[in-house]
């Protein structure tokens, strides 16, 4: 078979076009829940359930997801589980009420619980620890492109055919998707295209080994991951409201109409993409210039995300939509910067038959902190409203930037002089 040069690139670029497809289809209920709450007849609260039903569902299953796609390999437990997905989108227009909704959430939910295990896997196989926040970053960019593209996309959509078929032309992506995967995955030690130099340069110039099982058991007794634990538990609300409660925030209390919505909704996402993309390239400058380890450096680019979460904190001075929107990008910006580095230091910490357990495992808790944030917001926006809620975003994540730092963080020269002689 003729070799491809820089094939790793080429497996990143699907891994990101993955995960553009399923953040089109994910957050294709939050930029229709302006319609579906008329439509359905939801409350705020009821619309909050919905959300959480696919929060719930996915936190539990992703660390069964991880351990699976440990065992089985990227290659079949990627593509059968974007088929499902698939399905469970299109599934979407059968709904009457809200409980339906909820229904067909949870099977996206329960689904989905394998794309981001088996995206810090990949990344970890494919890409030497130098590269790796690099290649974290711009897989993690995907989320953020996927949630650009929704408004624009599933507005038109919606306009022109109706919410119904929307959810189904989007649901048919996903089965492309598990085709093209499954016909051009496979892992470096299996790939015959993989040059033998760029094979080396994978490895660091060591040769492939064959690894052992993956064990929940072996993750769970780090003490590091439950730093990872808490930043996840505590971060990853941040997302969730930019996915689920943006449309309504800026529809019911900033007075757009879901055209002008269309018009501003994808900036957020674009400075999101910004901070992806950014962060995985500061890490290695900072760990170069500032002679930080490796996972210092990348701490202290979550730290650098962490603070820059304060535009959330400030929307209640914005005084008109396109300001609430900027603090949005803000936001926007720095959650995907920290959340990159998260995934990034996942190799750092774990060894790689463990990647997808342990990425599983940690993402149980964010999403229980997001379903958790959800439910809080359904119950006290309508009265508390939503920018004190908003506000406790930044607190959050600099309690998950101080957690990490204290559990994870490497002290001593000798570590950071390693650490950097290695790379």
């Amino acid at each position: 078979m003729k070799k491809i040069r820089n094939l790793r690139w080429r497996m990143l670029a699907l891994m990101l076009v993955g995960t553009v497809i399923i953040y089109i289809d994910r957050n294709t209920l939050g930029v229709l829940a302006p319609v579906l709450k008329e439509a359905l007849h939801f409350s705020t609260e009821q619309y909050s359930f919905v959300v959480s039903a696919f929060q719930i569902s996915y936190s539990f299953t992703q660390p069964i997801a991880g351990y699976v796609i440990d065992v089985v390999g990227p290659r079949f437990g990627y593509a059968a589980t974007a088929l499902v997905w698939g399905a469970a989108c299109a599934l979407h227009a059968l709904s009457g009420n809200w409980q339906m909704m909820a229904g067909f959430r949870s099977l996206l939910g329960i689904s989905e619980a394998a794309t981001m295990p088996t995206a810090t896997k990949v990344s970890t196989l494919w890409f030497p620890a130098r590269e790796r926040s690099v290649a974290t970053g711009w897989f993690n960019s995907g989320t953020s492109v996927g949630a650009m593209i929704a408004p624009p996309f599933v507005i038109w959509l919606s306009l022109h055919w109706g919410w119904k078929p929307a959810f189904v032309i989007i649901g048919l992506l996903s089965a492309v998707l598990s085709a093209v995967w499954f016909w051009f995955y496979r892992n470096p030690e299996d790939d015959t295209r993989l040059t033998d130099t760029e094979r080396l340069y994978i490895g660091d110039g060591a040769a492939p080994v064959i690894l052992p099982r993956p064990s929940l058991k072996h993750v769970l007794r780090q003490p590091k991951f439950y730093g990872i634990l808490i930043a996840r538990f505590l971060t990853e609300p941040a997302w969730q409201t930019f996915a689920f409660w943006i449309p309504l925030y800026m529809v019911s209390v900033r007075g757009m109409d879901i055209k002008q919505f269309a018009l501003f909704a994808w900036m957020p996402f674009l400075t999101s993409d910004l901070g992806c993309i950014g962060g995985g390239y500061l890490a290695p400058f900072v760990h170069k210039h500032l002679k930080l380890s490796l996972v210092n450096a990348r701490l202290t680019v979550i730290t650098f995300g962490a603070l820059c979460m304060i535009g959330p904190a400030l929307i209640s001075f914005a005084v008109s939509p396109v300001l609430a929107i900027m603090c949005f990008c803000l936001g926007g910006f720095a959650h995907q910067m920290l959340s990159s580095m998260l995934y990034a230091v996942m190799g750092d910490v774990f060894e790689k038959q463990d990647i997808a357990t342990a990425t599983g495992a940690a993402g149980m808790f964010g999403y229980l902190g997001g379903a958790l944030f959800t439910l809080v917001v359904g119950q006290l926006a309508d009265t508390l409203g939503y920018e004190p809620l908003f506000a406790l975003l930044f607190l959050f994540d600099l309690v998950a930037a101080a957690a990490l730092w204290l559990m994870i963080g490497e002290w001593g020269a000798r570590k950071r002089s390693a650490a950097y002689a290695a790379e």
